[in-house]
């Protein structure tokens, strides 16, 4: 007996100002392509999911708290985040206008059917800005940087393993303390990683947070997601 496997199928491709990122179709999934290198597809979700769940239990006061999303990717935790009545705000941070026009475009968008009904929520905004310059207050010309109850950031493979250099700096302390002080008191920062990282853990407590932890997401195969999470002090 035969398998038939299919081809990727490229739906998008544009060159933007970090470099490339392709759109593609592979058998029943939708994967983003960055630079050659994978991000992130339709297949799971968990993950994501988790990401925005451990940021609210984490929370030292849960009522409507505000989020940051850092990354729209496939849309997993905007959708998440939608579909729970108990936050506040939602915004999403998401410097690619490609991934933005993915699930905006209309109902034939090709991600839509993940973010549509979030998009479609009042308590949703998309900004099309650069997370790090965001986080720093260098994208407000005027007027004080937003502040948020909890930050929700899903830009690369995580802390230890960037695919796009700028990430970089968000992990370091310069870029955690800009997390910090975009933080109401009380506050969470979430952070995905496609791996453990006890460097980061030791990061996060330099940077003045508290009660960091770590939350595995058990993967098919290798070593599995994790969150790491920390609290500014109330």
């Amino acid at each position: 007996m035969h398998t038939h496997t299919t081809a990727p199928v490229v739906i998008d491709r544009r060159e933007g100002p970090y470099g490339e990122v392709v759109l593609r179709r592979h058998g029943a999934l939708l994967q983003i392509i960055a630079n050659g290198c994978f991000l992130m597809d339709t297949s799971d979700g968990r993950s994501e999911r988790l990401l925005v769940d451990a940021a609210y239990d984490a929370l030292t006061d849960p009522r409507e708290p505000t989020v940051l999303i850092g990354g729209l990717g496939v849309g997993f935790s905007l959708a998440h985040a939608a579909a729970d009545r108990r936050w506040g705000r939602i915004t999403v941070v998401e410097r690619e206008q490609a991934v933005i026009d993915w699930h905006r475009a209309g109902a034939d968008a090709p991600l839509a059917g993940i973010s549509g009904a979030a998009l479609a929520d009042p308590r949703t905004e998309i900004l099309h800005t650069d997370l790090v310059a965001h986080l720093r207050g260098t994208d407000v010309p005027r007027g004080a940087p937003r502040t948020y109850d909890a930050l929700c950031l899903d830009i690369d493979n995580g802390p230890d393993w960037t695919v796009t250099e700028d990430n970089n700096s968000l992990y370091s302390a310069a870029g955690l303390a800009a997390c910090r002080a975009r933080l109401n008191p009380g506050g969470v920062l979430a952070v995905w990683s496609a791996q453990p990282s006890s460097t980061f853990d030791f990061a996060l407590r330099n940077a003045g947070f508290q009660s960091v932890r770590t939350e595995e997401m058990p993967v098919a195969r290798g070593v599995p997601d994790v969150v790491h999470l920390g609290v500014r002090a109330a």
